[in-house]
Parts: C-alpha cells; structure tokens; sequence
C-alpha cells in the first residue's frame, strides 16, 4: 500500500509540476504577444500544447498568434478544436468570435457568418460579433455580385470568341470564294490569251529561211523566163502571118 501511496503522490506531484510549467509557458507567451512578438509567443503556446492537446487556453491564445501571423488556416484549426473543447460559453462564444474572422480572412464570408452567428447565441452580448456578422454578411453580398458579374463577363467573352469564330469561318470562306474566282478568271483569262496567241500565229506570215527565199526566188525567176519565151514565141507568129498575107 505505500508504494501504491507512494506512486500516486508521485504522480500528483508530476502533475502539479507539469500545470505549473504550462502556465509559466502561457504567461511568457502572453507578454511575448503583448510585445508583438507573436511568432515566439507561439512557440511557447506550442510546447504547452506539445505536452498537453487539450489544453484550452494554450490552443486559443496559440490561434489567436498564429493569426496574427496571418496563417489564417491554421488559425481556422485551433479555434476550431477549441469550440470542440469548451464548456464555457464565453470562451466558446470568443473562439467562435475569432473562427469567423479566420474564415473571413479567407474570404470565405458564408462560413464566418455562421460562425458569428453561433457566437452570438451563446453570448448576445458579443457586439465584436455582431458587428462583424453585418459587415460579413455585406461582403458576401459583394462576392456574390462579383461572382455573377464574372460569371456574365465570361458568358460575354464566349459569346464575343464564338461570333469571332464565326465571324472568321465567313471571312475565310469569303476569301476561298474570291479566290476560286480569281482562279478561274486568271484560267479563263489564259484560255483568251493562248486563243488570241494561236490566231496570230496564222495571221503572220511564216518566216523562210535563206535557202527556201533562194529557191522561191529561182523559181519566180524560171517561171518569169518562161512566160517571156511564150511570149517572144507568140510575137513571132503573129509577125510571120501579117507578112504572108500581104498584098504587093
């Protein structure tokens, strides 16, 4: 049974050495805090929650420097767990009070407003909370213009890629068919110039090379001699007649 005592009054005093160190942690953390120092207020708000998860004051004031920090996510987290954690509706309402402004940070500004919301109902008398949850609520408002004015602005710029689109297939058609045109202009076009080219060529005279204008020549020059000689031929009978004829 001593030992039994023994081990439980150690454990007692194990405990109690324990909390007294957590809280130490918490009270430098808070002066680190106070002083801004908000990263290694953190630290010391980590070692207690290192030690003991559940410890609510170390994971409330840890979120509380991590979003000062603006780790908004993790924030989100601690003050999540402890909403989870306490029965006290002060602090809950408070750690609900800080989720909301996380999320708002976030801009997720439906998820703050339930979270002041619920704030509020556990405490009324949390104006932080209230006012937040109006200016929430406007935000939300604005996103959601903002969201149906982008989603318009994207509806436009479809339309508008679609009619250049459209406006593109016409033009390119329209530029196939004054081509086809061109086409067949410039082949009807060559059809009349090779046309015209081979009726030339059965106007003009052909050109003789020297030995055939040689032979022409000769030729126009035999036949020339020939009819001479005919002639001469016919100038002699014709001159033999009238002298037999004659009357002396």
């Amino acid at each position: 049974m001593k030992v039994n005592l023994f081990a439980f009054l150690f454990i007692m005093l194990s405990l109690g050495l324990f909390a007294q160190n957590d809280k130490k942690l918490i009270r430098e953390g808070n002066k680190l805090y106070d002083k801004g120092v908000f990263d290694e207020a953190a630290v010391n708000y980590q070692k207690v929650m290192d030690k003991n998860p559940v410890n609510e004051k170390a994971v409330f004031n840890h979120g509380s420097a991590i979003y000062q920090q603006k780790n908004y996510e993790q924030a989100t987290k601690d003050f999540s767990k402890v909403v989870e954690m306490s029965k006290k509706p002060e602090i809950e309402s408070d750690a609900q009070y800080n989720l909301g402004n996380s999320l708002m940070s976030q801009k997720k500004y439906q998820e703050s407003i339930d979270a002041y919301k619920k704030a509020l109902r556990t405490n009324p008398e949390n104006e932080d909370a209230r006012y937040n949850l109006e200016y929430a609520r406007k935000k939300l408002i604005q996103q959601q213009q903002q969201e149906q004015q982008k989603n318009k602005d994207k509806d436009n710029k479809q339309d508008q890629k679609r009619d250049d689109q459209k406006q593109q297939e016409n033009q390119n058609k329209e530029d196939q068919k004054k081509e086809e045109q061109q086409k067949d202009q410039q082949q009807n076009q060559d059809k009349q110039d090779q046309k015209q080219q081979q009726q030339q060529q059965k106007q003009q005279p052909q050109q003789l090379s020297k030995e055939d204008a040689e032979r022409m020549l000769q030729a126009l020059q035999n036949e020339e001699k020939k009819t001479l000689e005919k002639l001469n031929e016919q100038k002699v009978k014709s001159s033999s007649k009238s002298t037999s004829e004659k009357d002396w």
